[in-house]
């Protein structure tokens, strides 16, 4: 019997990193999680108590991985003063020179509100300081693999949704006042928005690192996802919903103004642009990889999502 390939979810406890470890505990590989502490444990997968700001902690979750996932991720408003640069590079540090494959979840802050079918071969002209640290962090990234530390293979999507995922824009933002009946678009209901469905967006993941050894060493893929107009969501979550369900523009202003007290608040305001303006991920080299059968159809992903929130809130209630 073939042993398993061996990953390490750094940050299993976040959005992306736990549903990867899920993913890839379904591919029957050998999962470890590495984090503060066990919040989310899934059945299957080991887990490594560590702080991500301490070199060593990384090397021993790492030694023994043929795989890592970078899920780690700071606050909102606490990328800047180059403190998300120096959270990289001491995950880099710890690869240096072992030869391993490192998986970056990337977005599409890179890119100019101007640009509307992006591709991964498209150049990136970010218009926010926040776009242009998810830039440098792409760069020290090719920089590791040109030195040949490591193989890095970045899989870049729109906005995350998905059962038991709290605490991104479907849930915080356009489900925030469905105790009163409303559910809130972002922008003009005509306008297209990327989505990442999590449980797809982690079987990519699978994908792309069971064919490491025949893609390059920086390599970069664009996750179509779900690219649908506020209004068609909108229709999604009224059709999953066991309640009636008024649609209601997002508060931006009131937003705004919560923001004067809140860094996290004004840091999302200032990236509204990603909601105004049509920036649809397309990629037809991961087309092929994944396949015509891959994923999941937009309104089964939706209502899995409306259901699972609908049964959260009654269990918090």
């Amino acid at each position: 019997m073939m042993d398993k390939q061996k990953i390490t979810i750094l940050g299993i406890n976040g959005h992306i990193g736990h549903a990867a470890a899920e993913a890839f505990v379904a591919a029957g590989w050998q999962v470890t999680g590495f984090g503060r502490r066990n919040k989310k444990p899934i059945e299957g997968a080991a887990f490594v108590k560590g702080d991500a700001r301490q070199q060593g902690d990384i090397e021993a979750a790492i030694a023994s991985a043929d795989v890592v996932f970078n899920g780690l991720n700071l606050p909102y408003d606490q990328w800047d003063k180059g403190r998300a640069e120096a959270q990289l590079a001491i995950v880099l540090a710890a690869l240096e020179n072992s030869g391993k494959t490192l998986l970056f979840p990337g977005n599409i802050y890179n890119y100019a509100a101007s640009d509307r079918v992006l591709t991964p071969e498209m150049a990136q002209h970010p218009e926010t300081p926040r776009g242009a640290i998810r830039v440098r962090q792409e760069q020290m990234l090719a920089r590791a693999a040109e030195a040949g530390d490591v193989q890095v293979i970045i899989l870049r999507a729109g906005d995350f949704y998905g059962p038991n995922n709290q605490g991104d824009w479907f849930d915080q933002a356009m489900m925030m006042s469905v105790g009163k009946g409303r559910i809130h678009h972002m922008a003009g209901l005509d306008v297209g928005h990327s989505w990442a469905y999590l449980p797809d967006l982690g079987a990519a993941f699978v994908k792309l690192a069971e064919r490491r050894q025949s893609l390059k060493s920086f390599d970069r893929f664009h996750f179509s996802g779900h690219y649908v107009t506020h209004g068609a969501l909108m229709a999604a979550i009224q059709t999953s919903s066991t309640q009636p369900l008024r649609v209601v523009p997002m508060p931006w202003i009131m937003l705004r103004l919560m923001g004067i007290g809140m860094p996290v608040i004004r840091e999302v305001v200032k990236m509204r642009y990603l909601w105004d303006n049509p920036m649809r991920l397309e990629d037809k080299r991961l087309g092929d990889i994944l396949g015509p059968d891959f994923g999941t159809e937009l309104g089964a992903a939706v209502r899995a999502s409306v259901v699972q929130y609908f049964a959260n809130t009654a269990k918090a209630a």
